[in-house]
């Protein structure tokens, strides 16, 4: 019996069909590559997430300041302009307003006595020197003379024949260097050119900023979005408010240098005191160049008319108004009046010289007190609160911090004999409510 059914289970087993196992589904080959996005850490997908959008900003910056570096004339004439607009504004705002002087005319008149003050500053100077000139002349032959029996009975002992030598080698070699003399000199004159051009760009945008500023700048404010007119024009307005600022402490600063290298001058004896001082107080609005040249020019006085000795000593006054200047002075005085930390100033100053020169340091620290006063306006949203942006504009601003909610659509009234049933309260009402 047993091995009956011992052998029937034997027959049914044998004709059972034989399942073959399933070949493994197809993996796609992206799925086989074990180095996904996933697979690495959050830190180093966020760091590569902010790197090529920093490379995409530094690229965009990168054009736009290579696109600016071509039409570098114009930017700085309009840039000089605006300062000089910011400085003489006032002028015609009192004028116009307190005078009752028409406007036209009250730029006339600001323009004609900005232009007669620099020139008779500079006509100043320039009598003086031509004055002391003469004398000047004698001493520098003196010295002259000095200096050639010093190389002759001195410790050199130089001879004629030395100096002939010396003399026919200079010869040599500028007979050698005649085609890059001829190439310096034309870049030269074309460099002139190009400043009496910025010059005329300079005069010619300061007219039509003195007597259209509002209406350019309502222009440039108009191409923006109509919401955004009112938050940029309360922004633009700050900004040029400590433009103004800083350009009334670039003055006091120009003062201070002036009067410290030319009572420095005058105390020491030296000629031409007075034109000196102006020759510092204007140039002193030329960063590094300008108080290079004034300051050079007063230890070559000092030094011609007075000695080594007196020539060391001003150059000593010489350096410690100029570090007076840049230590104390920009950093203290300027970062106080444009509300820039000391350390800001001094690094713009730094960072616009690297970038630009001459223009890239007197343009920096005008041009961070801008974007700091603008970018700090509409961080807090100060034109919420602005009286010019209220009165300008007729609006109360005070309902934009939010976007105003739709209205609820009105209950339709059912007319019902019976009672209306209690609404239903919602998952965020609260039971004792």
């Amino acid at each position: 019996m047993k091995s009956n059914r011992l052998e029937r289970l034997r027959r049914l087993r044998g004709n059972l069909p034989t399942l073959k196992p399933e070949a493994p589904a197809a993996v796609p080959a992206e799925q086989l590559d074990l180095h996904t996005a996933e697979d690495l850490p959050y830190g180093v997908r966020l760091a590569a997430s902010w790197a090529w959008r920093l490379l995409i900003i530094v690229a965009a910056l990168g054009v736009v300041f290579w696109m600016l570096s071509k039409v570098s004339l114009l930017l700085i004439s309009v840039m000089v302009a605006a300062l000089l607009t910011s400085l003489l504004s006032p002028v015609v705002k009192i004028l116009h307003a307190k005078l009752a002087v028409p406007h036209g005319l009250a730029v006339g008149i600001t323009l004609i006595g900005f232009l007669a003050l620099v020139a008779a500053g500079l006509s100043v100077a320039g009598q003086r020197l031509s004055v002391g000139f003469a004398d000047l002349w004698t001493q520098a032959l003196t010295g002259i003379q000095q200096i050639q029996d010093w190389l002759f009975n001195g410790p050199l002992q130089l001879t004629n024949d030395d100096l002939q030598t010396v003399l026919d080698d200079a010869l040599t070699e500028l007979r050698g260097n005649a085609s890059n003399i001829l190439s310096e000199a034309i870049s030269w004159g074309s460099a002139l050119g190009q400043i009496l051009t910025g010059v005329l760009l300079t005069l010619f945008c300061l007219i039509f900023l003195l007597l259209d500023g509002r209406r350019v700048g309502l222009f440039l404010i108009n191409l923006l979005p109509r919401r955004a007119r009112p938050a940029m024009d309360g922004a633009l307005t700050r900004g040029w408010s400590s433009l103004v600022r800083y350009v009334r402490v670039q003055m006091l600063v120009a003062l201070i240098d002036a009067l410290g290298i030319g009572f420095g001058a005058f105390f020491l004896g030296v000629p031409l005191a007075l034109p000196l001082g102006v020759l510092v107080f204007i140039g002193s609005f030329i960063p590094v160049v300008g108080a290079l040249l004034t300051g050079a020019l007063a230890v070559l006085l000092a030094l011609v008319s007075n000695g080594w000795l007196n020539a060391l000593i001003m150059l000593a006054i010489v350096l410690l108004v100029q570090q007076a200047e840049s230590h104390i002075l920009q950093p203290l005085i300027m970062g106080k009046a444009v509300s820039l930390h000391p350390l800001a100033v001094v690094l713009s100053v730094a960072g616009g010289t690297m970038l630009a020169g001459i223009a890239g340091a007197l343009f920096a620290v005008p041009l961070l007190a801008v974007l700091n006063t603008v970018v700090k306006y509409l961080s807090r949203r100060g034109w919420e609160d602005d009286p010019f942006v209220a009165e300008t504009y007729g609006t109360d601003l005070a309902g934009a911090r939010a976007p105003a909610a739709e209205p609820e659509a009105p209950a339709i009234a059912i007319p019902s004999s019976k009672s209306s049933p209690a609404p239903t309260p919602r998952l965020t009402d609260h039971p004792e409510d």
